[in-house]
């Protein structure tokens, strides 16, 4: 790998660090989210720094190239979030629903309490 890749790879993994530790600072992410995005910032860095561990790997899963196997991790990584992502909207979703439900019944034992409290002073 050469000198300059290695430069423009460090600075990416340096402003991807400072914008995840950022957003984590403003809460517009959550800290357990960030700490997803930290191990992809050192798994890059380990890659750079290390780059016979991504020729090793290339050869051994068979990819034609080192810039293949990075596509590939890159593609594993979208769908592993999308997968992780759908977990948190079901679970959002079936909460959602019992939080509506709970409240419909609240809201029926209000107005049965309100007109049997008006069904009492008349």
């Amino acid at each position: 790998m050469s000198f300059r890749i290695k430069i423009v790879t460090f600075v990416i993994c340096i402003a991807m660090l400072l914008l995840v530790v950022d957003l984590v600072r403003r809460r517009k992410l959550r800290e357990e989210y960030s700490q997803l995005w930290f191990a992809t910032w050192f798994g890059i860095l380990v890659l750079m720094v290390w780059f016979d561990l991504l020729k090793w790997i290339s050869h051994f899963i068979g990819a034609v190239s080192n810039v293949s196997t990075l596509f590939l991790f890159a593609f594993m990584f979208l769908i592993l979030i999308s997968l992780h992502f759908s977990v948190v909207i079901s679970k959002l979703t079936n909460r959602l629903k019992d939080l509506s439900q709970q409240y419909a019944i609240l809201r029926n034992e209000l107005e049965s309490m309100k007109k049997a409290r008006t069904d009492t002073v008349q």
